[in-house]
């Protein structure tokens, strides 16, 4: 991979940058409202806010760091492996985030690495040219590492600028984000091709890249796929599993469910357990993706009847859901555990089309997975899923009011466990196949030294 030294290529648009920096300035008093907003659930929206702007920074200040900016909980715990890399080597990193829940995840990670100083963690200022200039200028890191989709103008142009490296790896592009990034021309384009390389996931991934002009791009595959399942939380949901089938009993984990999901799988589940299709009734572990979304998940399924208990109210105690339809997941951090304990994942995100969540995790925890039709946030992961027998998409058409096509999926599977054995052996094998990534961003990124 080589640097371009075309300065045209990748040049800051001029005129549609100064209009993009004055949009910030006039809409910056509703991101701290936003934040305030927020705050109303939890707090610690309001920590930290001068990092938001590119200040307060407990000294001492190291400089020479290996930079990553991981957005939020799915990018943190991608970053894992190539974090871990780089401290094997003796590495300081500067970890970024823009969300509370990526900072939160960060830091249950790597409690350790921050607390001794060979990480840093602070939030990515606001894309504005004085926050991000003084936040440059402080830090000083000797090579930058974008996660997956991240693109903040005044970031990437800068960096060119001062001539920092900054890549983006594990890099995603669905076919609606390009869409997008065309509609501003070549101002779009110049953004994508003003970093020093892309190192992308999938084929799909690589040829939209190239559609926009960029012309360093390399090929590594997912990140996510080489990361570690805490052993510990692995081991707690074997303890569940075993003791859910002495029982002859089945788990589904409906895993990072977005707003509009859970009353589709809410009345699929009742609807299930009414027919009383399976002779020992399953149950639904239901886990929202946002945390502040939990208060509302509970009355909604408090208010169709199903009896259940939240995560953060039950003791760990397996035979305590014994008389339950639902566990609430409201916890941060456990989904190894829920993974582990399950027969059947229903992947979020895939319901209604967001996209989709991932579905390595699932997988690399031995679990089949269960799919809708939205999955181009990770499309090559769930094509190949489909393709190994890992995964299985939802048979016929989903609806909010009648969701027969998710009842009729879930009895399918529950009742043919032979099938699911089958399908959780297909998914090691899966995982185990397209691992990797992370040596192959670092002998990428070597050549560039």
């Amino acid at each position: 991979m080589s640097l371009t030294t075309n300065s045209e290529y990748g040049a800051r648009p001029q005129i549609w940058f100064a209009i993009y920096q004055l949009l910030w300035h006039l809409l910056l008093p509703l991101a701290f409202v936003r934040l305030a907003w927020r705050a109303r659930h939890a707090f610690s929206y309001l920590h930290h806010i001068p990092e938001r702007l590119g200040f307060g920074y407990t000294k001492p200040i190291n400089q020479g760091f290996i930079w990553i900016h991981a957005v939020s909980v799915g990018e943190t715990r991608a970053a894992q492996p190539l974090i871990d890399a780089y401290l094997a080597r003796g590495e300081s990193i500067l970890l970024t985030h823009m969300t509370l829940n990526g900072r939160r995840t960060g830091k249950q990670l790597f409690a350790k690495e921050i607390a001794s100083g060979q990480i840093r963690q602070v939030y990515l200022p606001y894309d504005i040219c004085w926050a991000v200039e003084h936040f440059l200028k402080v830090f000083k890191p000797k090579l930058g590492l974008f996660m997956e989709t991240e693109a903040w103008p005044t970031v990437v142009f800068r960096c060119k600028e001062i001539g920092l490296p900054l890549f983006l790896v594990n890099a995603r592009l669905s076919e609606r984000s390009a869409r997008r990034v065309n509609r501003f021309g070549k101002a779009g384009h110049a953004l994508f091709q003003a970093f020093a390389g892309i190192l992308a996931q999938t084929e799909f991934d690589a040829q939209r890249y190239q559609s926009l002009g960029v012309k360093d791009v390399q090929i590594v595959g997912n990140l996510k796929f080489d990361v570690p399942l805490y052993p510990g939380l692995v081991e707690q949901g074997k303890v569940w599993q075993h003791d859910m089938h002495s029982d002859n009993r089945l788990m589904v984990c409906a895993a990072s469910t977005r707003d509009g999901e859970e009353a589709i799988i809410l009345k699929a589940w009742n609807d299930l357990l009414l027919s009383h299709a399976l002779s020992v009734p399953p149950l639904l572990c239901l886990v929202p993706r946002h945390p502040e979304r939990f208060t509302e998940v509970a009355d909604q399924i408090n208010n169709i009847g199903l009896r259940f208990r939240k995560r953060s109210e039950w003791s760990g105690i397996p035979s305590e859901c014994d008389d339950l339809d639902v566990v609430l997941g409201d916890s941060m951090g456990e989904m190894p555990m829920y993974y582990s304990a399950s027969d059947l994942v229903l992947m979020g995100g895939s319901l209604l089309p967001f996209g989709g969540q991932n579905l390595i995790e699932a997988c690399a925890a031995g679990c089949p997975v269960l799919l809708g039709e939205h999955t181009y946030n990770f499309q090559q992961a769930a094509l190949d899923a489909i393709d190994s027998g890992a995964a299985k998409r939802i048979k016929g058409e989903l609806l909010l009011t009648e969701p027969i096509a998710l009842m009729e999926s879930l009895k399918e599977l529950l009742l043919n466990t032979a099938e699911l054995k089958k399908m959780s052996e297909a998914a090691k094998t899966y995982l185990v196949k397209h691992q990797g990534a992370t040596n192959r961003i670092l002998a990428a990124l070597d050549q560039t030294n």
